[in-house]
C-alpha cells in the first residue's frame, strides 16, 4: 500500500469534512463575488495544509 501518512486521525477527518463544507458553500448562489474569494482562500489554505 502507497499511502503518505500511515495513521488516519480524527484531525484528518475534521479537515476533510471541512474542506467538503467549503467547496459546497461554493455552489450557493447568494455567495458574494467578495465571500466566494474568501471561500476560495480558505479552500487553497486548507489544502496546503493537507499537502494536496
Amino acid at each position: 500500500m502507497n499511502n503518505k501518512k500511515e495513521n488516519y486521525t480524527c484531525s484528518d477527518y475534521r479537515q476533510e469534512m471541512i474542506l467538503l463544507g467549503l467547496r459546497k458553500q461554493l455552489n450557493d448562489e447568494r455567495l458574494t463575488d467578495k465571500e466566494r474569494l474568501q471561500v476560495l482562500d480558505q479552500i487553497e489554505r486548507l489544502e496546503e495544509k493537507m499537502g494536496m
